[in-house]
């Protein structure tokens, strides 16, 4: 549990410098467009490819804190027992998806990016390095949701 604490802390440590770095960027580009009447030409791409990240990460953080929106219509109406092993159920389901979609699917994504050579028009950063937050969301989800199983934290 000291390692998923740490990891807690430093995802949501990034999750709050990315979503200062898209204040910062979002206020520079209404400055620039509004005050100098020249607006800036990056400041769109950014905050763009920020909210990917926030909202990608975001979506790690929130599994590894079990804060996530769930319906629970179905578990209400099971015992204790039941809803135990439900929640074993649906969290294997979770972490096959998450391989199968997330991190094997975003590290072909990232792969076949960086081997096109795409790069992203104002920044002109590789676009593999902006996709490449979806495997990392992939392993962080797998290992909250290994680690629920493992410490039976349901």
């Amino acid at each position: 549990m000291e390692l998923r604490k740490k990891i807690d802390k430093i995802l949501g440590a990034a999750l709050a410098i990315i979503m200062g770095a898209m204040v910062i960027n979002v206020l520079w580009q209404v400055f620039t467009r509004f005050v100098t009447s020249s607006p800036s030409s990056f400041t769109d791409e950014l905050a763009r490819y920020l909210m990917i990240w926030v909202g990608v990460l975001g979506a790690a953080y929130i599994s590894g804190r079990r804060m996530h929106v769930a319906i629970d219509l179905l578990p209400a109406k099971l015992n204790k027992e039941g809803q135990i092993r439900l929640k074993k159920i649906a969290s294997i389901i979770i972490i096959a998806f998450c391989f199968f979609a997330l991190v094997v699917g975003g590290f072909r994504l990232v792969y076949i990016t960086y081997t096109l050579g795409q790069s992203s028009p104002a920044l002109q950063i590789p676009l593999a390095f902006v996709y490449l937050v979806i495997p990392i969301s992939g392993i962080l989800i797998i290992y909250y949701k290994v680690s629920d199983i493992l410490n039976k934290q349901f």
